[in-house]
């Protein structure tokens, strides 16, 4: 990754999760609670720089791992990443079980609704937690962990 790519930081996640439920509202914080309590022995961490496509990014990151990349070298980053967008929470997952990913697996068991949950490659979207089965989504952070535990 180049230099403006986003990287870990030593920035407290707390008080960032504080400062997002003030300025929008608890999302990430419900979440946050979901993730840490799935993954016990995971890394905590917030990471910030500016994502592919040229956006500036803040994401709380669970799990380290270390991903080959298809042109370059291996890349430090995070197993489970949580960030908020101007219109929606990006929820990233960086596990697949053979070719699929886990966000395109969870998608529709994770929502709540019909369509309150959409899913990308290795990114499920959604507006706020209400749209997410807290169940699922523990049971989502565990399969990642199973899966990054037997790489």
């Amino acid at each position: 990754m180049g230099e403006d790519s986003v990287r870990p930081t030593g920035a407290d996640v707390a008080g960032f999760l504080a400062a997002d439920a003030a300025a929008a509202d608890t999302t990430l914080v419900t979440v946050d609670a979901v993730l840490t309590e799935a993954l016990p022995s995971a890394s905590r961490r917030l990471w910030r720089g500016t994502f592919w496509g040229g956006t500036e990014q803040t994401i709380v990151g669970y799990g380290d791992i270390v991903q080959p990349r298809p042109r370059g070298g291996d890349v430090e980053w995070f197993l489970i990443g949580l960030a908020r967008q101007k219109r929606h929470v990006s929820l990233y997952v960086n596990a697949a079980e053979g070719r699929q990913y886990l966000a395109r697996t969870y998608a529709a068991p994770l929502a709540t609704r019909p369509g309150a949950v959409k899913a990308g490659a290795a990114v499920l979207t959604f507006t706020d937690a209400s749209a997410l089965d807290i169940s699922v989504l523990a049971d989502l952070a565990r399969h990642a962990a199973r899966l990054q535990s037997s790489a």
